[in-house]
């Protein structure tokens, strides 16, 4: 994620919130989403495809990836689409405009990849009601959760 410094976690999700969160979300806007196939973005945005989840890309460089339209922005999405989550695979420092943007959206979670942290954001997703999952990967977590749960839901 280039050499921006990335912080420590102060606060994170529990095992137990992230089950929950991977358990209803439906919808997952992941920005940053490479339309390139070798990237880690568009890897983890597949696997959460295949495994049911709606994907919902946000890349102003693209007009489709893995076959549904992208956007430029959340802001973009239209009204709606509900959005669940929010992947994001940014750099830190665009990290808390994407959550203000997650906010006005009223998606329910923020999920800041594996390697990006920060804090302040953090907090303010969390005073608005979000939950909140810090340097985490969401395609291991789900992996996890699939295998503790046996949930065939996703």
């Amino acid at each position: 994620m280039g050499d921006q410094s990335c912080e420590f976690p102060l606060s994170n999700a529990s095992v137990a919130e992230i089950d929950a969160i991977l358990a209803t979300a439906a919808t997952i806007a992941v920005v940053g989403l490479s339309d390139k196939p070798g990237r880690d973005s568009h890897r983890v945005a597949a696997y959460l495809q295949a495994h049911g989840y709606r994907i919902v890309p946000v890349n102003p460089g693209a007009a489709r990836i893995l076959g549904v339209p992208s956007y430029p922005d959340l802001a973009a999405i239209p009204p709606g689409v509900a959005i669940d989550v929010v992947d994001i695979f940014r750099r830190p420092e665009y990290i808390p405009k994407v959550v203000e943007a997650a906010i006005e959206r009223g998606a329910r979670a923020v999920w800041m990849q594996l390697g990006l942290a920060h804090n302040a954001a953090a907090e303010r997703a969390r005073a608005a009601g979000l939950a909140v999952v810090m340097d985490r990967c969401i395609k291991v977590e789900h992996a996890r959760w699939l295998a503790a749960s046996g949930s065939p839901r996703h």
